[in-house]
């Protein structure tokens, strides 16, 4: 008990953490890249699709990597180069500059992606992780609100000092990492595969059985290429959008970046509780209630975004951007804990960090149409996005119906057939 109390009393801190340094970025960089860096529509597109093709490239070697070596190693590793990344763009504000980092952020965060969650699941048990994944949620919601409200005063001083602080920050993240995590549940292969390839691709090959032999997890990976699919246009331009639409309140005597941190920390306050609410009502060890918060989340988010797009006035603007922030940091997690079912511990970072490659899928071939929309339209593209979620809905249907089917022990298909 004692063990399990640590292991999740760490996650949740760094939880906390990663959203704190997180958002120093976050409030800041549409608006720096836009304004300091002077990114047109196409480059923003574009340095998002760099970062997707990244993390396409990576996201399974380093889930086989935490697999194989170490979950620890890898989510170490994955903050350092991260925090490198932010410091990078912080001091070096230039298209080729901000291209790079994209690079070294996506990198790190697939060394974190799966390798966190799988980590969490080894130390206290895959129904006790799904649990936290929705509590940790709300705390990196709430370090998010607090790097958001940091951010304004810092930004206020000079546009790059938050992402500045940022990367720092991630830094001294990766350190405490080193230092305090256990991995006490994780068994590392035998030392003598660590270095073998062969080794590798059969932790490959063994993740890819698992989700051949098992239709709805299949079917909930298709559904994250959905989601991927829409993100790219509104992630990379909804910030410019208002910034060429609309004239921007001052608050508080702060230039820009205050209308946007505190429109983000209202998104995020409101999160929170959002978040608490379905903590409370939904059972996230059971997969057909989390199918049925999906279905009307995606109905909420397509709707939201398609409102913001054809908005006369900011206030409605802003409310559509509030509900965007809400559905979507509610859907992550229990998208986090519908995939994590079941999922045998020899492959259960791989799996997941498949999850993260088909949204990355999903995003590098979104990007390039978004960003030569975007050339003609701001308002096309951010509208493609909103419609491009329409498929999700009978997708989750379908893999709610495969709940009711019984499936195989994720354990039990280990070769393919």
């Amino acid at each position: 008990m004692l063990k399990r109390s640590r292991a999740q009393g760490l996650y949740l801190g760094l939880q906390f953490l990663a959203g704190f340094s997180v958002s120093l970025y976050i409030v800041v960089a549409s608006f720096y890249e836009a304004t300091v860096a002077n990114l047109s529509g196409l480059q923003l597109v574009l340095a998002g699709t760099t970062l997707e093709v990244t993390i396409l490239l990576f996201e399974v070697p380093t889930g086989v990597v935490a697999d194989a070596y170490s979950r620890k190693l890898s989510i170490v590793i994955g903050f350092f180069l991260m925090g490198v990344a932010f410091l990078f763009e912080g001091f070096f504000p230039v298209y080729s500059m901000i291209l790079l980092t994209q690079v070294l952020w996506g990198i790190g965060y697939t060394f974190t992606s799966g390798a966190t969650e799988a980590w969490l699941s080894d130390e206290i048990g895959e129904e006790n992780a799904n649990r936290a994944f929705l509590r940790g949620n709300r705390f990196e919601l709430a370090g998010a609100l607090l790097g958001m409200l940091v951010a304004i005063p810092l930004g206020n001083l000079a546009v790059n000092l938050p992402i500045l602080s940022s990367g720092v920050m991630i830094l001294l993240t990766a350190f405490a990492i080193a230092l305090f995590m256990p991995e006490q549940g994780f068994k590392p292969a035998p030392r003598e595969q660590r270095n073998s390839f062969q080794h590798m691709a059969d932790i490959l090959r063994k993740g890819l059985a698992v989700v051949k032999s098992r239709p709805a997890l299949l079917a909930i990976l298709g559904i994250g290429f959905i989601y991927g699919l829409y993100s790219e246009g509104w992630d990379r331009l909804w910030v410019k959008y208002l910034v060429d639409t609309f004239s921007l309140p001052g608050i508080l005597g702060f230039n820009e970046v205050a209308f946007f941190g505190f429109l983000r920390a209202g998104g995020m306050l409101l999160s929170i509780l959002v978040t608490r609410q379905v903590e409370k009502r939904l059972d996230a060890s059971h997969a057909p209630s989390i199918a049925r918060a999906m279905l009307w989340i995606t109905v909420l988010l397509s709707t939201a975004i398609l409102v913001f797009a054809f908005s006369p006035a900011l206030m409605i603007s802003v409310v559509a951007v509030l509900m965007v922030s809400i559905t979507r940091n509610v859907m992550g997690p229990l998208y986090n804990a519908w995939v994590n079912q079941r999922l045998d511990s020899g492959t259960r970072a791989t799996v997941i960090s498949m999850s993260g490659q088909v949204d990355a899928i999903g995003q590098v071939a979104s990007g390039p149409v978004a960003a030569l929309i975007s050339l003609t339209s701001i308002r096309a593209a951010i509208s493609m996005a909103g419609l491009l979620l329409a498929p999700a809905i009978p997708l989750i249907r379908r893999a709610n119906r495969l709940h009711a089917v019984p499936e195989p022990d994720a354990g039990a298909s280990q070769t393919p057939e």
